[in-house]
């Protein structure tokens, strides 16, 4: 449960970092938040999925420092990701 909550605020401040990066990117503060809680819970899994100690660290209760950066670095990137790319989607639609 610890790491979807932590992929989930970090992919929500990595969407929220990535709209207001570039107007290119940016939702607005709801959509940039939205988007980039998706995109931190869906790529957090994924790395999890690929990363068994993670998992077997957290299922033991011993979840270790570097289990919980890497688990941000992803939830963080995915969220940056999914709202750059939907952001560039909207824009190019919109133009």
């Amino acid at each position: 449960m610890e790491q979807i909550l932590i992929n989930l605020v970090a992919g929500a401040l990595g969407g929220a970092g990535a709209g207001k990066s570039s107007p290119t990117f940016d939702l607005g503060t709801a959509g940039n938040i939205i988007s980039g809680l998706v995109g931190g819970g869906v790529l957090g899994q994924v790395v999890t999925l690929l990363m068994p100690s993670v998992v077997a660290a957290a299922q033991s209760g011993n979840l270790t420092v570097g289990g919980v950066i890497s688990q941000v670095v992803a939830g963080g990137a995915g969220g940056a990701i999914l709202t750059a790319l939907i952001g560039a989607i909207k824009n190019k639609a919109a133009a």
